[in-house]
């Protein structure tokens, strides 16, 4: 009785140490790495976590469950890349989802290539991300793009302003003004050459430091320039300048980028000074940019309690499609990872997500116009974010504060 006692133990226990029945139940976990702090990069996190939980409750992929490991990069490089290496060497992550800002994941892309992770960004915009993949595929092929280049940012700016400011309200004159990082070189530069083409004379081109506090100099050169438009590159510090907008009743709207604007707390953490300004955004609360955003965004705010910023749709999506990568691959191989990410054709929350090919001066961008992601023009009015761009998924029409003074 013993000896059948103990051989039957022993193939009880070599089935639950096989490889295979062990591999099946491994799960598959993803780093994700973000400023959990910043207005623009807190819901990476929360969306992340969100996928991650609808996806378990169907049953993973194949049996496995996706599991998040996060990391709060407190706005740092340096914080990010310890991150990283904490991720894959020790947490033994399969993929990394990181960041918003381009300082961050500029920082991050050699260690992706060093040690071979899959590296997706949910918000940074610096096309260097993906200059640097086409420079050097095969070392830098573990990062994607998960969101729109700076490039591709100012050419729906300048689309919407041409449809929302120059054909209707007869504006003619714009001042550029950004902060001074990485993502708005490509951004101003995009900004220079495609707002003339749309009907507005560029002015003036202020870049200023992140650090700034008082924007009255800023304002005060702008206005003695008398501009009918501001166009913006704000992100990390759109707080600031948006409650001295006000405050100032500086007669120029706002129009851009303004990262901190897409969160639904921006009204709260301005005291409503964002009243009529217009951002660029992905996606937005009301807008069912496909079939799938305003479910996630009601299950987000249900969940959290507020509307995800521009990066936690992105982020939500990018979980999907890591799972949906890792399903196709049939493995969480980096290398076939890589290929199967590259073939990704995925309806989130955002649009069609289609990568751009081996070859692209982009690669592994996002693939953008009609059909793939088209990007919104969403504007503040009464504490509410209401999409005015493009014009079939538009919710209202502008509305400024009386401050501002539009083109006779």
């Amino acid at each position: 009785m013993k000896r059948d006692f103990l051989a039957a133990a022993l193939a009880a226990g070599s089935t639950v140490l096989g490889a295979p029945t062990a591999h099946a139940a491994d799960p598959i976990r993803i780093g994700v790495i973000a400023e959990a702090q910043a207005v623009a990069g807190s819901s990476i996190g929360p969306a992340a976590q969100l996928a991650a939980d609808e996806i378990n409750a169907k049953g993973g992929v194949d049996g496995r469950k996706i599991e998040i490991v996060s990391y709060d990069d407190h706005s740092s490089a340096a914080e990010a890349v310890r991150a990283f290496q904490r991720a894959v060497n020790e947490d033994k992550v399969n993929a990394v989802i990181a960041s918003y800002t381009s300082e961050v994941v500029l920082a991050l892309e050699p260690w992706a290539a060093r040690l071979k992770t899959l590296m997706i960004t949910p918000g940074a915009a610096s096309d260097v991300i993906t200059q640097n993949i086409a420079k050097d595929y095969d070392q830098n092929k573990y990062t994607f793009h998960g969101y729109l280049t700076s490039t591709a940012l100012a050419g729906l700016v300048c689309d919407a302003a041409k449809d929302l400011l120059v054909e209707p309200h007869r504006m003619k004159t714009a001042v550029i003004v950004s902060e001074d990082a990485a993502w708005t070189k490509p951004l101003d530069a995009g900004y220079e050459d495609c707002l003339p083409k749309v009907g507005l004379k560029v002015l003036d081109h202020i870049r200023f430091s992140p650090d700034t506090t008082d924007f009255t100099p800023i304002f005060n050169r702008i206005e003695g320039l008398k501009p009918d438009v501001m166009i913006t590159g704000i992100s990390h510090v759109g707080t600031q300048p948006t409650v001295q907008w006000k405050s100032q009743q500086v007669p120029i709207p706002m129009f851009g980028i303004s990262s901190q604007a897409t969160n639904s707390t921006f009204w709260k953490d301005t005291n409503g000074a964002t009243e009529g300004v217009l951002y660029n955004a992905v996606s937005g609360p009301g807008v069912a940019v496909t079939p799938k955003t305003l479910p996630f965004v009601d299950a987000f705010v249900k969940k959290f309690g507020n509307t995800p910023s521009y990066s936690g749709y992105t982020s939500y999506d990018e979980v999907y499609m890591i799972a949906d990568a890792v399903r196709r691959a049939g493995s969480t191989d980096s290398d076939k990872l890589v290929a199967a990410m590259e073939q990704t054709d995925y309806v989130g929350t955002i649009g069609r997500v289609v990568f751009l090919p081996k070859g692209d001066p982009h690669v592994h961008g996002l693939k953008t116009g009609a059909g793939y992601v088209t990007g919104l023009m969403l504007q503040w009015q009464d504490g509410a974010q209401k999409n005015m761009w493009p014009k079939p998924l538009a919710v209202g029409t502008l509305k400024f504060p009386g401050f501002v003074k539009l083109p006779n």
